[in-house]
């Protein structure tokens, strides 16, 4: 690598960019915004490369945004957003309730649950935003601490966001990247060890917050006594959401059958989420352009920007050849050696996405671990551990502070609109041990599946 102006152009951008996220003290679509029309403007990345096509040698090649990623997120948002206005969420958490009799000890198991499965299907910062508000009014009622359910929330929607594909966004931009790294392989691959992760971590939790989760007799019978009538808003609208859902993880199911009955033909996620979206939005509103436009308003526009430019701050260093460089420096750290790879991505990057947002650093990582592969000359078998060492670092090391996830920042501010306030070392005390023993979980089932 030489480091001509742009070169130095590519890396000061990335590195100022990065700053800002990490600091927040601006808003982190500004900024990846700025910093990718920089790297053009800065001829670090062409106009062309960053939207249509780039050339990789004799090899033509998509532009660095990715827009695969960008239609999951949008057709998931959308079908999200219809689906949170059927009060499903409510029933749920008022249904788990009851079926624990009031038992603060099980009601915390179950809202557990049902926030790691909805995690795993659905948006997990959506799971949380309709959720913790409910914990709070439950809470109330059996006259306890809510701080022992709002936490349990937390990690266990990170934890159930990593099961899947459509999980979280570090998994939706790893299955967009890697054409191996389907819905059904990332299904069969990390839930057992996400679900270990799970039963430890909400075990210890029983233990660790053991003396908050008792309630007397008559404030149990309160919450018996709740009903669910009435909680399903529009059941009409549930019944569509459950057609179009239902649809759309059949589709991400059978990727691999579809794939070999189409004769190679390659339907991304990306298409089966806005086709799930567009089946939806065509029941409900097929010609209602006000709430057309509601819905599509309601799509996290900040967000799908802030991945748009984040795509492109890594194409110009792509561009510029010091993603190959720094990939050649691990390969030349590690020897080449597949275990230590692993186990040092699996680390740095729980450690990483802990502290920092772990959408940029995946983002970084993906096309880093491309390149290591290329220049080892690795095919996907000798490479798969490390891509699920990715994964699995990236997702359940945002348990590991009150910054670390999305989903985090969402929940403990809902807390403390309802006069609860969790510190960041009240959280990173109990989150971010729970956090390394999942990652030493994960660290095992890799050891013994893979290496």
């Amino acid at each position: 690598m030489q480091f001509d102006f742009t070169t130095c152009a590519a890396i000061a951008i990335f590195l100022v960019v990065y700053a800002f996220i990490i600091s927040e003290r601006l808003h982190r679509t500004v900024v990846a915004l700025l910093g990718a029309m920089l790297m053009i403007i800065f001829g670090c990345v062409s106009q062309e490369s960053a939207f249509y096509f780039h050339h990789a040698g004799e090899e033509v090649k998509e532009g660095f945004i990715d827009f695969n990623t960008i239609a999951l997120l949008v057709g998931m948002m959308i079908q999200v957003h219809v689906l949170s206005k059927t009060g499903l969420f409510n029933y749920l958490s008022v249904w788990s309730a009851k079926k624990t009799k009031g038992s603060p000890v099980k009601l915390l198991v179950a809202l557990s649950i049902l926030v790691a499965v909805c995690s795993a299907f659905l948006d997990n910062v959506t799971t949380v935003l309709l959720t913790v508000p409910l914990t709070f009014t439950l809470a109330k009622d059996l006259k306890i601490s809510p701080m022992p359910f709002v936490i349990a929330q937390v990690l266990a929607s990170n934890i159930g966001g990593t099961m899947t594909l459509i999980g979280d966004p570090p998994n939706i931009m790893i299955g967009s990247k890697v054409a191996e790294m389907t819905f059904m392989a990332f299904m069969t691959t990390l839930v057992v060890p996400c679900l270990i992760s799970f039963v430890v971590t909400v075990a210890l939790l029983l233990v660790i917050y053991r003396k908050d989760l008792h309630a007397g007799e008559a404030e149990r019978n309160v919450v018996m006594n709740m009903s669910t009538k009435g909680l399903i808003v529009n059941p009409g609208l549930l019944v569509k959401c459950g057609i179009s859902l239902g649809i759309t993880i059949l589709l991400f199911c059978c990727h691999g059958f579809l794939h070999d009955l189409l004769h190679g033909l390659d339907i991304q996620p990306g298409t089966i989420a806005v086709l799930g979206a567009s089946l939806l939005m065509l029941m409900v509103m097929p010609n209602k352009e006000e709430k057309v436009v509601e819905t599509l308003e309601k799509v996290e526009w900040a967000t799908i920007f802030f991945f748009a430019g984040l795509f492109v701050l890594v194409g110009g260093l792509e561009s510029q050849g010091v993603i190959k460089a720094m990939a050649d420096g691990v390969l030349t750290l590690t020897h080449g050696d597949i275990p230590a790879a692993t186990f040092s991505i699996l680390g740095l990057s729980a450690i990483m996405s802990a502290f920092v947002d772990n959408i940029p650093f995946v983002a970084t990582m993906i096309p880093l671990l491309k390149d290591m592969g290329a220049t080892a000359g690795w095919d996907f078998a000798t490479m798969e551990p490390l891509w699920w060492a990715l994964s699995l670092g990236a997702c359940l090391g945002g348990n590991g502070t009150v910054i670390g996830a999305s989903a985090n920042v969402v929940a403990l501010s809902i807390a403390r609109k309802h006069g609860l306030h969790v510190s960041f070392m009240q959280f990173f005390k109990v989150a971010f041990p729970l956090m390394v023993l999942s990652i030493i979980i994960s660290g095992v089932y890799l050891w013994i599946v893979f290496l």
